[in-house]
C-alpha cells in the first residue's frame, strides 16, 4: 500500500488537521510528485538546502587549490590537501542535500 504524499497525516492534532486542510492545493500537481516546498517540511530542511552549501563547498575546494599553488607560506601548503579533502567531502554530502 503506497501512500501519497497528499495523504492526510495520522500524527497530526485535530486542530492541526483542521488548519492543514485550509491550505490551498499546490497550483500544479499529479498525486505521485513530491508537494511543494510551502507543504509540511521539516524547519532543518530550511537549513540544509543544496546551493548555499554546494558554493560553500566550491569556495573550500578553491581555497584549497590556491594554498597549494602559492610559494610564500609553508603552513598553508601544509594544509592546503586537508582544505581540499574537506571540501570534495563537503561537496558529496552536500551534493545530496535538496535542492
Amino acid at each position: 500500500m503506497t501512500h501519497s504524499p497528499y495523504d492526510p497525516d495520522r500524527s497530526l492534532s485535530k486542530a492541526e488537521q483542521a488548519a492543514e486542510d485550509t491550505l490551498p492545493r499546490p497550483e500544479w500537481s499529479a498525486m505521485d510528485e513530491e508537494p511543494k516546498v510551502d507543504y509540511r517540511i521539516h524547519p532543518a530542511s530550511r537549513f540544509f538546502l543544496r546551493g548555499p552549501w554546494e558554493m560553500a563547498a566550491t569556495v573550500l575546494i578553491a581555497i584549497g587549490v590556491l594554498m597549494l599553488m602559492q610559494p610564500f607560506a609553508l603552513g598553508l601548503y601544509t594544509y592546503s590537501f586537508i582544505v581540499t579533502l574537506i571540501g570534495t567531502v563537503m561537496f558529496i554530502v552536500v551534493s545530496h542535500f535538496p535542492e
